[in-house]
């Protein structure tokens, strides 16, 4: 009995081909930056909310995060909590840079993003969408979890 392994070999060729691809294509969709423990600090009367969230750059450079922005609030920009002695002040910033392979945390104290001008009626309990953008040219939208001003995680 014999068998004819061209056709066998070409079908294998050809799946391990699409197989090829559709890694190179996930691969491509994949962000560098993720966000996780994503949450927005609610006050009530229309006070501007403060968003928080993890950074995570999963790539072998450095990438900043230079705009933020959400189809739920009319304003959001990234600030940092300075300390100067006694006193504490919050400062625009226009960017925050993510160190290769590492995480940084947005957080109370910290950086943060400021949030105003809500769009619509926004409650704990609710989810806001914000988009983030960073220098490598990537976008990533995600969703923050709206929580009452006693709930931090």
């Amino acid at each position: 009995m014999t068998f004819k392994l061209k056709p066998f070999a070409s079908l294998a060729c050809a799946l391990a081909l699409s197989l090829g691809a559709a890694s190179a294509a996930q691969a491509a969709d994949a962000h560098a930056i993720s966000i996780k423990d994503a949450w927005v600090r609610w006050l009530p009367n229309n006070l501007p909310a403060a968003g928080y969230a993890t950074l995570v750059n999963a790539s072998d450079k450095p990438i900043d995060l230079v705009d933020v922005s959400s189809d739920d609030y009319g304003d959001a920009m990234l600030h940092q909590t300075v300390s100067n002695g006694s006193t504490q002040k919050m400062v625009m910033v226009d960017k925050l840079t993510v160190p290769a392979h590492s995480q940084v945390a947005i957080a109370p104290g910290g950086y943060h993003v400021m949030l105003g001008d809500p769009k619509h009626k926004i409650a704990p309990g609710d989810t806001v969408h914000l988009t983030l953008k960073f220098s490598d040219g990537d976008t990533v939208s995600a969703p923050f979890a709206v929580k009452s001003p006693g709930q931090t995680k």
